[in-house]
């Protein structure tokens, strides 16, 4: 009887945060009862959540180095396949959507508390090299982040019902308001804001600030999240408490379509530079960033523990993916 090569032969998904879990699979796996490999990830054991002759899962430890690290597995020789871990960027922030980047490559994150509650920062300035600093005061629960055409920042407030505008030097004025839970903020390419009030409305913003209802999408218990593709096409998470949610696609004209099914959660959404949507899902503490294809398939592009929001560097393509309180940098 010929015994099967033991080896890796892939892993997925190849980029992870502190707490998410890699699926190993291969052949011939030391698996026997009571008995599973050693599995180390940049030299650090890790712990096995399960494993068979063929498929070994794990889970990255929260402390775990960032980087690409290399992945091995007791009793497998030859070439070590590399893992990238995301490198904390920052912690002590509250974020309930996606954080934001301006075209300088310097991320945007709120510190959002809970309904109602005044927050010392409203929204902290984040450089590559970690380097945190105030930008907003004042603002009552910083919701959701995006950068305009303009280059200003746009900021709402659930609490409030209102989006204002911040400038790079951190001066702010009330933009827009009476929008309900303003929940989700994307521009349009023709430089309209739209706003997502969790309560089933989605607003069209023009320039001056006036705003009227672009489209209806049913209630969500927790947010409204947001993103404009290449072509304008509008896409919406809205999470419910049912096992299965959807995203939505909402044309320029205001039509509704459910687009894909079968998500646990659907959270923040970005596209990337080449125009492909990325989309959070988490659900009862899992969770994962799928790369969504033309065709609406799904791929895993990273995992972890407890992801809300994603968006994209535009100076270098590296993806910045966020829990309620850590944002982690993944370069894919």
């Amino acid at each position: 009887m010929t015994m099967s090569r033991a080896e890796i032969q892939g892993i997925e998904p190849t980029a992870v945060a502190p707490g998410g879990r890699l699926v190993v699979r291969g052949t011939g796996f030391a698996v026997r009862p009571g008995q599973v490999p050693q599995v180390t990830l940049g030299g650090e054991s890790v712990r096995v959540v399960r494993a068979s002759s063929r498929v070994v899962v794990v889970e990255v430890p929260a402390d775990a180095a960032g980087g690409q690290q290399a992945l091995a597995i007791e009793g497998l020789e030859g070439s070590t396949p590399y893992v990238i871990v995301g490198k904390v960027l920052a912690t002590g922030v509250h974020q309930v959507d996606s954080p934001a980047y301006d075209r300088e490559g310097r991320l945007h994150a709120t510190l959002s508390g809970q309904r109602g509650q005044e927050t010392p920062v409203s929204v902290f300035r984040i450089g590559p090299d970690g380097a945190r600093e105030p930008l907003v005061t004042g603002l009552g629960n910083a919701t959701s982040l995006a950068f305009g055409p303009d280059g200003h920042l746009y900021v709402s407030s659930r609490f409030e019902g209102t989006v204002s505008r911040v400038t790079p030097d951190g001066e702010v004025e009330k933009f827009a308001e009476n929008l309900g839970v303003a929940f989700g903020l994307a521009f349009t390419r023709d430089g309209d804001l739209l706003v997502g009030d969790r309560s089933g409305t989605i607003h069209r913003v023009d320039r001056h600030g006036r705003h009227k209802p672009l489209a209806a999408i049913p209630p969500s218990v927790a947010a409204f999240h947001l993103a404009v593709a290449p072509d304008d096409t509008l896409i919406v998470a809205a999470p419910t408490l049912n096992s299965s949610d959807v995203l939505y696609k909402v044309s320029p004209e205001g039509e509704v379509s459910r687009w894909i099914e079968g998500f646990g959660r659907p959270q923040g959404l970005a596209f990337d530079a080449h125009g492909v949507l990325h989309v959070v899902d988490a659900l009862a503490g899992d969770s994962v960033v799928y790369r969504i294809a033309s065709d609406g398939s799904r791929t895993v592009a990273v995992s972890g523990a407890g992801l809300l929001g994603v968006a994209f560097d535009p100076t270098d393509g590296t993806m910045a993916v966020c829990t309620n309180d850590t944002i982690y940098r993944v370069a894919l």
